[in-house]
């Protein structure tokens, strides 16, 4: 399984009114690392021809993270099935590494010619 990840720091535009990371934010950093993992790995043809979009998310919040906190966020797809892909991400205090928050995401892989879902190919599989 390959793995992304990337480290943010937590500021007042990510807060709610209650002075901790808003719930809506954490589905933004989950979509923006996604996005960076599959650029790593996807290949132009592969953009040529089909599209990722979410089926579900499931969102575990664990701890609060609040401005100024130091977060490690980490991506990794441990399983794809016909045209679906499971992906997670993992929220996480750098340093400590105590778990912050998780979330799966069940991704769709889309052709670009029909718009209906596609099987995944096997070297796009693999390269996960």
């Amino acid at each position: 399984m390959k793995r992304h990840t990337r480290q943010i720091t937590v500021g007042p535009e990510d807060l709610d009114a209650l002075q901790h990371v808003n719930n809506v934010r954490y589905l933004e950093w989950v979509q923006e690392i996604s996005r960076e993992h599959w650029a790593e790995l996807t290949r132009p043809e592969w953009e040529a021809r089909y599209f990722w979009v979410v089926r579900s998310h499931h969102i575990e919040y664990l701890r609060a993270a609040v401005a100024g906190d130091r977060l490690i966020l980490t991506t990794f797809v441990p399983e794809v099935t016909g045209p679906l892909s499971r992906r997670v991400v993992e929220i996480c205090q750098a340093g400590s590494g105590v778990l912050v928050a998780r979330c799966e995401t069940q991704w769709c892989l889309i052709d670009q010619a029909t718009k209906r879902p596609s099987r995944i190919p096997g070297p796009i599989r693999d390269c996960f």
